[in-house]
C-alpha cells in the first residue's frame, strides 16, 4: 500500500512551489555578472597596453566568471520549469547540472589557458611595459571584486548560521550560493597574485614574475574548478536532506497509533527547495483502511508545516519483518 501526499495542496500552492523549487539569489548573480564583464574589458586593454601575462590571464578569468554567471541564470530559469510526464518531479537539478558545467567552464578555460600564457611568458620573459597601468586596473577590479565578494558573502553567511564554514557548505542544497562566493573569492586571491607578480616584476626589473604569477592564478582556478566540481556533482547525483529533517519525519511517524514501526526514511533533493520523501512504515494490523488513510493525512500536513522544501510524500506500508528480509 502506497500513499502521497501531493494531492493535499491546492493548486495555487503546487504553482507557488513550482516557481521557488530553484531558489537561487539573482541580486547577488547579476552583480557579479556586471562587475565581472567591466573588468574583464579594463584587463584585457591593460593587457594590450602593457604585454602583461598575468594581466591577460585575470582578463580571461573574469571573461569566464562572466559566461559563469550567464549559464547559473540560464539554469535558475530552467529549473523552475514545471513537472511534465517526461520529468514528474520537475526540473530542480538543472541549476545543479549548469553549476558543474560552470566548473568545467573554470577548469578548462580559465585554468588552462593562465597555465599555458603563464609557462609560455616563464620561459620567453618580456618585460612589462607602463606598469602603472595595470595597477590602476588590478585596483579598481579589487573594488569591484570586492564589492561582489561582500554580497555573495553576505547571502552565503546568512545561510550558514552557527555551522562551521566546511558544514553549511556541505549543508548547502543551493550552489548558486558558494559557487558565486568561491568564484569571487578565486578571483580576489588572483588579484593579489597578479599585484605581488607585477609588482616584483616592475620593482626589481625581474620579467620572469610576471609569468609566474599568471601560473599562480592558474593554480587557483584549478584548485576552484576541482572543489566546485566535486561538490555539485554530488549535489548533481543526489543528496539526502539534512539528518535534522529525517530525524524529525521518524519521530513524528513514530508518534501516530496506528503506526507500529518506522522502517526506513528515504529523502532525496530534486533541487535547492525541493524535497522527495519515501517512508516506510508498519501499519497496525487492526486499524481499518480509513484510519490508514487519515494518519497518513495527517503525519504529511505536520511535515509539510515544519519543512516546507519537503513537496512530495510518499508512504509505504511494509511489515518490518519483510523490510528486514529484503535488505
Amino acid at each position: 500500500m502506497k500513499h502521497s501526499g501531493f494531492g493535499l495542496c491546492s493548486d495555487a500552492r503546487e504553482v507557488d512551489t513550482l516557481r521557488h523549487m530553484a531558489s537561487g539569489n539573482k541580486t547577488v548573480i547579476y552583480a557579479a555578472l556586471v562587475g565581472n564583464a567591466l573588468i574583464s574589458v579594463t584587463k584585457f586593454i591593460a593587457s594590450g597596453i602593457t604585454g602583461s601575462a598575468a594581466m591577460m590571464s585575470e582578463g580571461i578569468h573574469s571573461l569566464v566568471d562572466t559566461g559563469n554567471q550567464v549559464l547559473l541564470l540560464h539554469g535558475i530559469k530552467r529549473a523552475k520549469q514545471p513537472p511534465g510526464p517526461r520529468h514528474p518531479f520537475g526540473h530542480g537539478k538543472e541549476i545543479y547540472f549548469w553549476s558543474f558545467v560552470v566548473a568545467i567552464l573554470i577548469f578548462a578555460l580559465g585554468s588552462g589557458i593562465s597555465l599555458y600564457e603563464g609557462w609560455h611568458r616563464v620561459m620567453d620573459p618580456k618585460p612589462v611595459e607602463n606598469p602603472m597601468v595595470n595597477f590602476v586596473v588590478l585596483g579598481l577590479a579589487m573594488a569591484f571584486e570586492g564589492i561582489a565578494w561582500w554580497l555573495a558573502y553576505r547571502e552565503f553567511r546568512a545561510l550558514q548560521g552557527r555551522r562551521s564554514l566546511p558544514a553549511a557548505i556541505r549543508a548547502a542544497k543551493d550552489p548558486t550560493t558558494f559557487v558565486v562566493l568561491f568564484e569571487d573569492t578565486a578571483a580576489m586571491l588572483g588579484l593579489v597574485v597578479a599585484a605581488i607578480g607585477l609588482g616584483i616584476s616592475a620593482g626589481f626589473d625581474l620579467p620572469i614574475f610576471d609569468g609566474i604569477a599568471s601560473l599562480g592564478i592558474g593554480v587557483i582556478l584549478a584548485l576552484t574548478a576541482v572543489w566546485m566540481a566535486m561538490r555539485t556533482k554530488s549535489l548533481l547525483i543526489g543528496e539526502a536532506a539534512e539528518p535534522e529533517i529525517v530525524e524529525d519525519v521518524r519521530r513524528r511517524a513514530g508518534t501516530l497509533d496506528s503506526i507500529i514501526a518506522v522502517n526506513e526514511v528515504l529523502t532525496l533533493h530534486m533541487g535547492p527547495h525541493f524535497i522527495l520523501l519515501n517512508l516506510s512504515v508498519d501499519f497496525n494490523d487492526d486499524v481499518r483502511a480509513g484510519d490508514v488513510e487519515l494518519a497518513i493525512d495527517r503525519l504529511t500536513r505536520e511535515i509539510r508545516a515544519e519543512h516546507p522544501d519537503v513537496k512530495r510524500v510518499f508512504v509505504e506500508a511494509e511489515r518490518g519483518g519483510a523490510f528486514g528480509e529484503c535488505r
